[in-house]
């Protein structure tokens, strides 16, 4: 009962945000695009939706927190002492670091076909 009440709460304040983002994108159009460019028309409720559901498909934004296992992440990292989290991130780094040299941090899988910087 209480898993039902919870994921009610949250798809209900979901839904809310949703709507109040919608109407945001809408104003914002409305109050700088048509101004701002001649030829754009102000736009209703419905399209400034439209507007933020299709920027979420094509740019990926609204993440949020990553749940329990961003916590858990944060949790370890608070318990490090600083000696520990200095060595995490020269290890961190050090990965980081063979992978630009590799050629997979610019997407190349393989390193003969990664390119020099200039």
């Amino acid at each position: 009962m209480r898993f039902r009440a919870r994921f009610l709460g949250k798809f209900l304040i979901g839904m809310v945000a949703l709507a109040a983002l919608g109407e945001v994108v809408m104003l914002l159009w409305n109050l700088i695009l048509p101004d701002l460019f001649g030829g754009i028309r102000p736009i209703d409720y419905w399209h400034g939706l439209g507007l933020l559901v299709l920027s979420r498909i094509l740019f990926g934004g609204f993440h949020g927190h990553h749940g329990r296992l961003g916590r858990q992440h944060w949790e370890k990292w608070a318990s490090m002492t600083p000696e520990e989290r200095e060595q995490f991130r020269k290890e961190r780094w050090a990965a980081h670091g063979e992978r630009c040299n590799r050629g997979q941090h610019r997407g190349h899988a393989d390193p003969e076909t990664a390119q020099e910087r200039p």
